[in-house]
């Protein structure tokens, strides 16, 4: 099967949330055309930034029916979907409901709670859902720090190599440099092996990475866009120094609480998304006073993303 490599920065959209804790989709579409403006070439829908886990099957098929809809009004962002990776079932009822929304491609995770034993039990696991959407690009999403399943990914594509056509890619959320350097060069390049650690952008692309899936992307999109300029122009002072803002953007998330504080950045820049469910721990009206401060402190403020005018 031929597919289209993603190219540049894919956003991982969190979910918009309303005061009740339930979703707010009629940001979506707001949501939508502020990513679009700010230069990114696609959504990851439903993954850890995107609450996919903390969300009910029902909802999740919200999420994608809001992106879908969203896409057929305001532009052409190429939409993955996580369809889970504990309930194989879940995942294939998902897989097929996102096909019939019409999204680009679909991507799994590892069961993180009875975990695959092997390569061969990962791999099946994918193949039973990838066979349900013969049609469809199926991306594996390889975050061992949060699966704890911690197989190389090599491994994986020797083993779904002529076994699961439609499989496209990974999107590789880990530190092993070495093994993501050798899956984009297997097969001459086959596969779409997208970058998963924003902080380490220009790492991945020194080593030859083309597209890069990260929830920063949602709020600072014209800040990696740039390190990408600088790393094609050959200006690798400005480069680092840019990637080296990126890492004390990041470090805030640390500061004020991890993954929650994402959404503090989105509301820092017009996008309110609301607060992450339990057990992520909300962030106080107080703490959102210093975290701004904090990040006005950063200087970066002409390097996050921005609105677009009102006439888009």
């Amino acid at each position: 099967m031929e597919y289209e490599k993603f190219r540049g920065l894919v956003a991982a959209p969190f979910a918009p949330m309303k005061d009740d804790g339930t979703l707010n989709m009629g940001l979506i579409e707001k949501y939508f055309r502020f990513l679009d403006y700010n230069g990114v070439s696609g959504v990851f829908i439903n993954g850890s930034t995107g609450e996919g886990v903390s969300l009910t099957l029902a909802e999740r098929k919200e999420v994608v029916s809001a992106w879908t809809d969203a896409g057929k009004k305001n532009g052409a962002l190429r939409i993955i979907n996580l369809t889970g990776g504990t309930s194989l079932n879940e995942c294939v009822e998902l897989a097929k409901y996102s096909v019939e929304k019409g999204v680009y491609a679909i991507a799994l995770m590892a069961p993180f709670f009875f975990k695959p034993c092997s390569i061969t039990t990962l791999g099946s696991f994918i193949g039973e859902v990838a066979k349900e959407v013969p049609g469809t690009p199926v991306y594996f999403y390889h975050i061992p720090a949060l699966t704890g399943v911690h197989f190389r990914m090599t491994e994986l594509l020797n083993y779904v190599h002529e076994r699961i056509p439609n499989f496209a890619g990974i999107k590789y959320t880990w530190e092993d440099m070495a093994d993501f350097f050798s899956c984009l060069n297997f097969d001459k390049g086959k596969y779409d092996i997208l970058w998963g650690r924003d902080e380490t952008l220009l790492s991945a692309l020194a080593l030859g990475a083309e597209g890069a899936v990260g929830s920063t992307y949602n709020y600072a999109a014209p800040l990696y866009r740039s390190i990408i300029d600088c790393y094609r122009k050959g200006d690798m002072e400005q480069a680092r120094y840019l990637q080296l803002k990126s890492i004390e953007m990041v470090n805030l998330l640390g500061k004020y609480g991890g993954i929650g504080a994402g959404k503090a950045f989105m509301h820092y820049t017009g996008i309110d998304c609301g607060q992450f469910r339990l057990p992520v721990d909300p962030m106080s009206e107080k703490d959102y006073i210093r975290f701004s401060n904090d990040v006005d402190a950063l200087g970066i403020a002409y390097l996050l993303s921005k609105n677009p005018p009102k006439r888009l």
